[in-house]
């Protein structure tokens, strides 16, 4: 594929539509400077210099599609309070459609707020209710979410599972059916909870310590027998068609039918690896529901990912850098 290519390919995700479900959250920054213990207790008094508020979960796979072109709709539930309001604010300041987000009376918004000092974190306080929605707030996003998909029929559906309540196993059974239904592609970055519940999907794209975990393997085997293995393994529960496994440093996997690879991580000077794997399942997602293919999906998400590495904190991806990116680093792919 010739640079031409990739920007022809690139310039194709304007015109996808795509869903992204799942558990948003507010991401709170203090930032201080310590310079005595407090007299009550032997703790460090932070004076605070700026508070920072930035999109977490769910929210940050929506932030990275929209920064590669595609229409974003979220879909999730959150409180009804202040915390709410600022997560609204922000998600829309950044062009990301909210009007499916169900504010719910029953919970608060996941507000996750880390102390800094000195470039190190101190301490993280989180705000959250992490047990499944209820029947109510369950049915009227399976509402919005049916209405939306048959109205604007998008591209790919994009499951996100922080394991915070929003995607219950009826959720994701009744989202899946609807996308076969309407011939939807889906794609899903699970947690351990949910793990064996998104039965059918395309793309099912977990950490390798998340199937280690919910395989119970004791091995860290990074061989591509290995991983062929557990992509075997996983599809006798599964069925999906492809399995995507991020492999932290040493790269990505994937295996459809038979043909599988290791792909390689590039060399890079990672500063902060958090929200890699969002950057990853929104980058494949998109190239895959563009091209069909599941080896330039993977290979253009393994250098976004690695990317967004370089920047500290969530980051989502800066489009024209990947594309140069691709163009040098996977010449005729």
């Amino acid at each position: 594929m010739n640079s031409t290519d990739f920007n022809q390919l690139f310039a194709s995700l304007n015109q996808l539509k795509v869903a992204v479900v799942g558990d948003v959250m507010l991401d709170t920054y203090l930032w201080g400077g310590v310079e005595r213990i407090s007299p009550e207790a032997p703790v460090p008094v932070v004076t605070l210099r700026k508070k920072e508020y930035r999109i977490g979960g769910a929210g940050n796979v929506a932030l990275n599609t929209v920064a590669l072109g595609a229409e974003t709709t979220l879909f999730s539930v959150i409180g009804n309070d202040d915390d709410a309001e600022v997560l609204m604010g922000l998600l829309q300041k950044e062009n990301i459609d909210t009007k499916y987000i169900v504010k719910s009376e029953h919970r608060i918004t996941t507000n996750k707020t880390r102390i800094i000092s000195r470039n190190q974190q101190m301490m993280r306080l989180d705000s959250e209710v992490t047990n499944d929605i209820n029947t109510d707030d369950e049915q009227q996003l399976l509402q919005s979410f049916t209405a939306y998909v048959q109205r604007y029929q998008p591209a790919v559906v994009i499951f996100e599972d922080y394991n915070k309540g929003v995607l219950t196993p009826h959720c994701i059974a009744q989202m899946i059916a609807i996308c076969k239904e309407q011939r939807i592609i889906t794609t899903v970055d699970p947690k351990r909870k949910n793990f064996f519940a998104f039965k059918g999907v395309d793309i099912f794209k977990p950490n390798l310590k998340e199937v280690s975990d919910s395989l119970n393997l004791l091995s860290n085997n990074v061989s591509e027998p290995a991983l062929r293995q557990i992509h075997d393994t996983l599809y006798q529960q599964l069925q999906h068609k492809i399995s995507l496994i991020t492999l932290s440093e040493k790269g990505v996997f994937f295996q459809k039918g038979n043909a599988s690879k290791i792909i390689p991580a590039h060399l890079r000077n990672i500063a902060d690896v958090s929200g890699a794997g969002d950057t990853v399942i929104a980058t494949a997602s998109l190239i895959y529901a563009a091209t069909g293919n599941i080896s330039i999906a993977g290979n253009v998400a393994n250098i976004a990912g690695g990317l967004v590495c370089e920047e500290v904190g969530t980051a989502a991806i800066n489009k024209q850098k990947l594309i140069k990116e691709c163009e040098l680093l996977l010449g005729n792919i």
